[in-house]
């Protein structure tokens, strides 16, 4: 190869190079902004209330069951008896849940956090066995008054008193669980149940709950019904379970889950609750939507700047092309300013967003650098033609970059064509240049 043209070729190279330095510094700015915003959303969730989750209902009977052992004492064999303490738990027969869900928007300086207030009515029904289930030693056993709990994550989000419908009773719920392994919720006295006899009772509460972020339901009726709609158009469903029916359009959602204990396994999860540790399983078993905004400008912003170098690549062989083709010269500055103004573009997109959103950003920033850019190379190619035409270029990157940025599911696809045209053209444009006589650039 012509030493020349080798030189230059380096040069290019060892320009992209640097530039990198620059994209380096703007991606860390990225994350920066990106943890800032995580952090102010943080405190707006803890000024309100977090992700909520509602586990239950379910019936706790707290137990004391007097043992007796043989132990050996001055000698001789004497019975020693001891107390277990426990509790026995019950999962409802049906649950049957009925939400609406209505979002706000809560801003802090120039972040915002998006808010939920549900609201709606869960009813079923419990069916309680004989002596409480237990079939030998009844006589050892102690019973405390039973009580119906409900889970709630961050109580703070209680929007409103709650009762409890217990057949044809009005009972008031109070504060806490009881339990170690689920702290967080409320509870409510169930009179009239001394588990001498099989009894079934209906059961139903109205609940008013803010949150952030998140919404999960633990199914734990043997047969769970929950339906849930919201003015949010986006949501995103999670958990162990996805809804059975759905309906999205640009006004909200409605979603409707069915699940049964076959499906769930909740009976044998529960009996492992000893504590807090051994309960993940049982209560990690839910579904639910996020309401989180899908348009998250920094990740857009992140996943733009790794085509940053494709883009200064890109560019830098236009220039490439126009001093083998044409016979002009750039110098190796005006390679450099071009890639900084390139540069430029990312730290536009990330600051605008924050304050228009991605999209108009993203115009506003891709127009600034192509008019820039276009200007600056109608002098450096001393043609107006040349520089409106490479500028026409670069706007046609943007824009299939955009295209890129959006469709998340083909941006693979997208960019592997994109490539593989524009090597296309270059081998077209080049096709008849004889590379071994190119002789010195410009």
């Amino acid at each position: 190869m012509n030493k020349t043209l080798g030189f230059k070729l380096g040069t290019i190279a060892v320009l992209i190079l640097l530039l990198l330095i620059p994209l380096f510094m703007i991606g860390g700015l990225i994350d920066e902004r990106q943890s800032l915003r995580d952090d102010v959303l943080r405190d707006i969730a803890r000024s309100s209330s977090f992700e909520q989750q509602i586990s239950g209902p379910m019936v706790v009977v707290p137990y004391r069951k007097y043992e007796r052992r043989w132990i050996e004492k001055d000698g001789q064999s004497v019975q020693e008896t001891y107390t277990l303490n426990g509790n026995l738990y019950f999962l409802p027969e049906t649950m049957d849940a009925d939400i609406g869900v209505e979002t706000e928007l809560r801003a802090r300086g120039i972040y915002q956090a998006r808010l939920f207030h549900a609201k709606g009515s869960i009813k079923g029904r419990f069916k309680l066995p004989e002596r409480w289930g237990i079939d030998k030693d009844y006589d050892d056993y102690r019973f405390d008054k039973p009580y119906l709990v409900v889970g709630i994550s961050d109580i703070r989000g209680i929007e409103s008193g709650l009762e409890l419908k217990f057949d044809d009773q009005q009972l008031a719920f109070e504060a806490g669980t009881g339990l170690d392994w689920m702290r967080a919720g409320v509870h409510v006295p169930l009179p009239q149940l001394d588990g001498q006899q099989a009894r079934a009772f209906d059961y139903g509460f109205d609940i008013a709950l803010q949150g952030t972020g998140q919404l999960h339901v633990l199914p734990v009726g043997r047969s769970s019904s929950v339906a849930m709609r919201a003015n949010w158009p986006h949501p995103s469903f999670i958990g162990s379970y996805l809804p059975t029916r759905r309906d999205i359009d640009d006004t909200g959602f409605t979603a409707h889950w069915q699940t049964s204990f076959f499906a769930t396994n909740l009976e044998d999860a529960l009996d492992q609750c000893v504590s807090p540790q051994a309960c993940n399983v049982f209560l990690g078993t839910t579904f639910g939507v996020s309401f989180v905004d899908p348009v998250d400008q920094y990740l857009k912003s992140e996943r733009a700047i790794k085509y940053a170098l494709l883009f200064i690549a890109l560019t830098f062989a236009g220039f490439f092309l126009f001093e083998v083709l044409k016979g002009l010269s750039v110098h190796p500055v005006q390679y450099i300013l071009v890639g900084v103004a390139l540069a430029f573009f990312y730290l536009l997109l990330l600051s605008l967003s924050e304050h228009l959103g991605f999209g108009l950003a993203y115009g506003l920033s891709a127009s600034g650098c192509v008019l820039l850019i276009g200007f600056y190379l109608a002098h450096v190619l001393r043609s107006l033609g040349r520089g409106v035409g490479f500028a026409a270029g670069l706007a046609a990157l943007y824009a299939m970059l955009y295209g890129l940025l959006s469709a998340e599911d083909y941006a693979l696809l997208m960019g592997s064509l994109l490539c593989f045209g524009l090597l296309g053209v270059f081998m077209v444009l080049t096709r008849r240049l004889d590379w071994s006589r190119v002789g010195r650039l410009g």
